[in-house]
């Protein structure tokens, strides 16, 4: 056991210094600094382990290792104490936090909402970073550097907290955390250290040592302070605004892309026919007039509205990063009264998380849904969340919000649109644009333009479901055919759906930054503390960005039910011609009587019955009550997907080319593959082609089926059917055929790789999802 020599110390104290500027940086991400707490450790924790490695003597790979063990064991209480045993112990999920965060936490830091609070094992990666960067620093102070104590050699030993001060920078936003004054102290302080470790080298040199040291930095220190200088100068002038900073952050796309999602709206006439009456979910703590946020749509591509793709959000329209239960607040609103808000699910079922107003902190309260809060996606600017792995029956969850404050009109006529970068409205029917300039009129500000569109909707609309008990028919969609038959037709039918898609695009039209919100608006009355929402309760509207104000709601749909009766005069009938009746003809006698033929046969050969040999009815023994054991089950298995098949070549042909990949996921399920119960159908093939390449059958689907066709892959034949459903145009039939086609050349290559038995087992398998 050797001492450490005092030099040394100074060295590691003068490094550790360092690293905690370079790790002050992750401030911007966490958002306090409650992180400091994990990254100190992490710094005593590498700094203690390579100096016992050198005081006991040990190698280096055995100071590694020793290392390492202390990193798990000592990591507990300062990264995630919830998870250790009695706080300070680690535990299996602790030890697996600390390895996990150590190797995903810098791609999880990017892609989560700042403040950064989940998952739960980040701030491994305070902890983890500054154990590196100490044990790697402290290996080299103690071992490497007193070899030949050179400016060089201590200029190496500043790469790694200069590493940890970018990593800050790059980890972090775009608000710096002191910058100018973190910069300059690194600097300084780097340089006067290398300048003291040149000084030593000139102190074992002989005579003079001592002057030509304090020479040395006397010289440094003059540097230092014109770099201070001229680096404040530089760094008023020179130094990025905010938005112009690098950050990952801002690089990287987020993992949650909302288009591998159906459309919410899209799925608006489900809970108006199909769960009219069922209770969604029980919300405590709503308030008169509030209502529930689903999604926002802010995307049009002609067929319908969606919320956009990380590629095509824009500048302003956020995006779903991961967060913890603090939220992080909208760019753009003006916040009202809070609300105190617990919702349990029922009957509803989705991604989608119902929300009121803009949120602060969301908790997840069941045991399930807890325990995926990793899952948790939300967009501050659209107020919105999702629980990517989906909300279903006893989720529940407890949110606080603020709502948005809703300003009267006369208070934003001189108030212009907020200036906002939002994603490109496509293929936008002619019809919205020109029914734009109609019902805004001669209103000359945005509000009033808005307020004049949403009047001419509301009170010249008619109100349908498109319900069997509703006075006329009512198409469900919104794509651009959908809207231009609610403008051509002698009345405007419809209802949230249609009217709320219309007046967004009319007011993209005029240039303002409009989106579709739908939720549910159910009635409250005062003093209810608990509310059912059911189907019923769904509705859309539309929100318009008003500068230095907010988004600002507008509800065009109408009231209206009773629709007036088009006139149709009935036909005038014409008298016909009188035509002369043949005369009857009268038959004779003979040509009435029909001929007769005798039975001839002996009666004692017809009164004998038919006997069956008795060497048939032991056949029948051996071989026919098995086989019809063994095959009635699958005949009558075969006649049902006969039926299905049959029942799903009717109807219309988008439903026809849909009907194709039913078939095909049922056939795939009935061969013993596993589609999710839930998703999109391109979520549905990349499940199937991962257990297809996991059991070794990738070959099958690429050199094709027994005929060696080149089947399509499931992907693509699931990108192509949803743009037959959901395209809004008339499928041809030869594209119907086409879909079914390569559906059974897929279904038929994969039976035929599968094996006998699957393949038997199969034919008595049925499944059926309508």
């Amino acid at each position: 056991m050797r001492p450490l020599p005092r030099h040394v110390t100074s060295d590691l104290l003068v490094l550790s210094l360092l690293s905690v500027l370079g790790i002050l940086g992750f401030e911007t991400s966490f958002g306090d600094l409650n992180f400091l707490v994990a990254a100190l450790a992490g710094l005593v924790v590498g700094t203690l382990a390579a100096v016992a490695g050198s005081v006991w003597r040990l190698g280096v790979v055995t100071t590694v290792l020793v290392a390492i063990v202390a990193y798990f064991l000592l990591g507990t209480p300062f990264t995630m104490p919830e998870a250790g045993m009695f706080v300070v112990l680690p535990s299996l999920a602790s030890l697996s936090g600390l390895a996990y965060g150590a190797v995903f936490g810098w791609a999880d830091i990017v892609t989560i909402g700042t403040p950064v609070e989940a998952p739960y094992y980040i701030a491994a990666l305070p902890y983890f970073a500054a154990w590196l960067v100490s044990l790697v620093g402290a290996l080299l102070a103690t071992r490497w550097l007193p070899k030949r104590r050179t400016a060089l050699r201590a200029s190496v030993l500043v790469i790694g907290p200069a590493l940890l001060y970018l990593a800050g920078i790059l980890l972090g936003t775009d608000e710096a955390y002191f910058a100018g004054v973190r910069g300059v102290a690194f600097a300084v302080i780097a340089l006067v250290w290398i300048a003291w470790r040149r000084g030593a080298t000139v102190e074992a040199s002989g005579d003079g040592a001592k002057r030509l040291r304090r020479q040395k930095v006397t010289g440094t220190a003059s540097v230092v302070a014109g770099a201070v200088a001229i680096g404040a100068l530089a760094g008023m002038a020179f130094a990025p605004v905010s938005p112009e900073r690098f950050v990952l952050r801002d690089e990287i796309v987020p993992p949650f892309d909302p288009l591998e999602f159906a459309s919410p709206l899209s799925g608006f006439r489900t809970y108006t026919k199909d769960l009219a009456e069922e209770t969604l979910f029980t919300v405590k703590g709503l308030e008169p007039g509030d209502t529930l946020r689903l999604a926002t749509m802010d995307s049009y591509s002609g067929r319908l509205w969606n919320v956009a793709g990380p590629e095509d959000v824009g500048a302003d329209g956020g995006g779903y990063g991961i967060v913890g239960e603090n939220l992080p607040a909208p760019g753009l609103a003006t916040l009202g009264s809070e609300r105190d808000v617990e919702i349990e699910v029922g009957a509803y079922s989705d991604v989608w998380l119902p929300t009121v107003g803009y949120g602060s902190s969301l908790r997840l309260l069941d045991d399930g849904s807890a325990a995926r809060s990793g899952d948790l996606r939300y967009n501050p600017e659209a107020g919105t969340a999702v629980l990517t792995s989906g909300v279903g029956e006893g989720t529940r969850y407890a949110l606080t919000a603020k709502v948005q404050r809703e300003p009267d009109t006369d208070d934003l006529v001189d108030v212009p649109v907020a200036d906002l970068t939002l994603p490109i409205v496509e293929n936008s029917p002619d019809v919205a644009e020109a029914k734009a300039g109609e019902f805004a009129g001669d209103a000359a500000s945005p509000i009033e333009q808005l307020r004049a569109i949403e009047q001419a909707l509301k009170t010249g609309g008619f109100l349908s479901h498109g319900l069997a008990s509703d006075a006329v028919p009512s198409r469900a969609g919104h794509g651009a055919d959908r809207i231009a038959e609610l403008f051509t037709r002698q009345q405007m039918v419809g209802d949230a759906e249609q009217y709320a898609a219309a007046m967004a695009l009319m007011a993209r039209n005029l240039g303002y930054p409009a989106r579709v919100v739908m939720g549910f608006a159910p009635e409250i009355a005062d003093g209810q503390d608990e509310v059912e929402v059911v189907g019923d309760d769904v509705t859309a509207w539309v929100e318009v960005a008003f500068d230095g104000v907010g988004w600002v709601s507008f509800r065009p749909t109408p009231d209206q039910v009773d629709v007036p009766q088009e006139e149709t005069p009935k036909p005038k009938s014409e008298p016909q011609p009188q035509v002369r009746q043949p005369p009857r003809v009268e038959h004779t006698d003979d040509e009435l009587l029909a001929t007769v033929e005798i039975d001839e046969t002996d009666d004692d050969d017809k009164d004998k019955p038919f006997q069956i040999p008795g060497w048939a009815w032991a056949t029948l023994g051996v071989i026919g009550i098995p086989a019809a054991i063994i095959f009635l089950p699958m005949l009558a298995v075969m006649l049902v997907k006969a039926a299905r098949r049959r029942r799903r070549r009717t109807g219309a042909n988008d439903r026809q080319s849909a009907a194709a990949w039913e078939e095909l996921v049922d056939r795939y399920a009935e061969l013993g593959f596993e589609p999710p119960a839930q998703g999109t159908r391109l979520q549905s093939a990349r499940s199937l082609e991962r257990q297809i390449h996991e059991q070794g059958l990738g070959e099958a689907l690429r050199t094709g089926g027994p005929d060696a066709t080149e089947t399509v892959p499931l992907s693509t034949l699931a990108s192509t059917i949803d743009r037959d459903v959901f395209e809004g145009r008339a499928v041809p039939d030869e594209v119907v055929e086409r879909r079914w086609t390569e559906a059974e050349a897929a279904t038929a290559a994969v039976t035929s790789a599968v094996g006998r038995v699957r393949r038997f087992i199969s034919r008595y398998r049925i499944r059926s999802r309508r």
